[in-house]
């Protein structure tokens, strides 16, 4: 289901099978051009691909024209409205037009940012908005929430094939998630351009990182979207790349810097877990690769459930554990768990691959052995998984058929920490 046509924004190619294109929108009003560069470049450095900014006035215009040439990612000129402004931005320079042909005043209108834009070779993206559709679907909007979207943006894309333009993505956005959901599913069946998913008006951080996470997730693992923004109520716009970040990597789509994976912990936690998940999540953002890092909060479900992962630790009451890709590299004591995860982490990235001691790995693995030991009745999530898998195991003998293999880790490269830009504060552990 995903689109067939591309565009290309600025060098981003976006639909036709790219990757999922990250964007975010400026706070800022586009005539401030000091704040707008400040926030496109926090945009740029949380990995944004495209940013977008209002052009509501002429001064904007002004400023955009600076903007386009100056930003490190392409710039969209967001137009409400005003049809001469979309002119002026394709004049300026934009690497996209945002146009809701809805309110820009008629189809001539449409027609003239059209013409324009194809001789500028600009592309644009339209669309509606659950709050803004034409009036002759008001009607429908009543009964049927969805087909009045739907049609609303077939109605555009048809329009925008009369005036003979083609280079364009098609945004379909609801502050309701079941509604977004489903009308991108069923606009995906009806046109071959490029998507622009969103939940319009998300709300804050929290709750409109959910409610993203929810819709944009369930579309894009469907493969419905080409491109995402998450809408929240915060002045500091990179917080939505990182959101979109997130979810992307949750579903493998792209990758890009480390993957934490941390238990919720629970009443067997026997160290200061809480802390030390703060201080490795923040010292991880200064490292670019797609390393796993997993936090468990005891030794009795420790290696079994990120035997996966790149690198992890696992303690008990004084004593821990760093691992590496299931296996034990070594014990060390609680308070140095951090600091010698870290040091494992940068020495393997150094040599390209894990670097096993093997004498402290058996003194871990025999740490490991005793605590298993000690907690031999306990029927964990660790075991319960390793008598399914070998009884899976001996099936699969029993058949003839071959047992799975371990795909091979990618070669990695050395990555410095800067301990300025990583703090090491966190927040502290308060169960008794």
């Amino acid at each position: 289901m995903a689109s067939k046509n591309q565009i290309d924004v600025g060098g981003v190619k976006i639909g036709g099978g790219a990757p999922v294109v990250v964007q975010s929108m400026t706070k800022t009003e586009t005539a401030d051009y000091e704040a707008t560069m400040t926030q496109i470049r926090a945009i740029a450095d949380a990995g944004g691909d495209i940013v977008r900014v209002a052009v509501p006035r002429d001064k904007d215009i002004d400023a955009l024209k600076r903007i386009v040439v100056e930003s490190p990612i392409p710039v969209i000129a967001d137009i409400h409205f005003n049809h001469t402004l979309a002119l002026k931005a394709i004049d300026a320079g934009a690497h996209c037009i945002r146009l809701n042909p809805g309110n820009i005043g008629g189809p001539e209108k449409v027609a003239e940012v059209a013409a324009r834009a194809n001789a500028a070779g600009t592309p644009m993206r339209i669309g509606v908005n659950s709050g803004s559709l034409p009036k002759h679907l008001h009607g429908l909007e009543k009964e049927n929430s969805v087909e009045a979207l739907v049609t609303a943006a077939v109605e555009f894309v048809e329009l925008m094939e009369r005036c003979d333009f083609t280079n364009f993505k098609v945004s379909i956005k609801s502050t309701s998630v079941p509604n977004t959901i489903a009308s991108n599913r069923l606009l995906a069946q009806k046109i071959d351009y490029p998507l622009h998913l969103g939940i319009t008006e998300a709300g804050t951080k929290w709750s409109g990182s959910l409610k993203s996470a929810v819709g944009l997730g369930t579309l894009l693992a469907d493969g419905v979207g080409d491109t995402i923004r998450i809408s929240l109520s915060t002045f500091h716009a990179e917080e939505e790349v990182k959101v979109a970040w997130e979810i992307l990597k949750a579903l493998k789509l792209r990758e890009r810097g480390p993957v934490l994976i941390a238990c919720p912990t629970c009443g067997r936690l026997q160290f200061d877990m809480d802390t030390v998940v703060a201080e490795i999540e923040q010292r991880l953002e200064s490292y670019g690769e797609p390393i796993e890092v997993a936090v468990l909060g005891c030794a009795v479900n420790g290696i079994g459930e990120a035997s996966h992962a790149d690198f992890g630790i696992t303690g008990a009451k004084n004593e821990g554990l760093i691992f590496a890709h299931g296996e034990p590299l070594r014990k060390v004591p609680q308070d140095r768990l951090v600091e010698e995860l870290f040091a494992e982490i940068d020495k393997s990235l150094a040599a390209g691959k894990t670097i096993v001691d093997a004498n402290e790995a058996a003194v871990g693995a025999e740490w490991l052995a005793k605590i298993e030991e000690e907690n031999a009745g306990e029927m964990t999530p660790e075991r319960i998984a390793a008598l399914e898998a070998a009884a899976a195991a001996a099936e699969s003998l029993d058949q003839g058929e071959a047992l799975p293999m371990a795909s091979a880790k990618p070669e990695r490269r050395a990555i410095s920490l800067d301990e300025d830009a990583s703090p090491t504060a966190g927040r502290r552990f308060t169960r008794a």
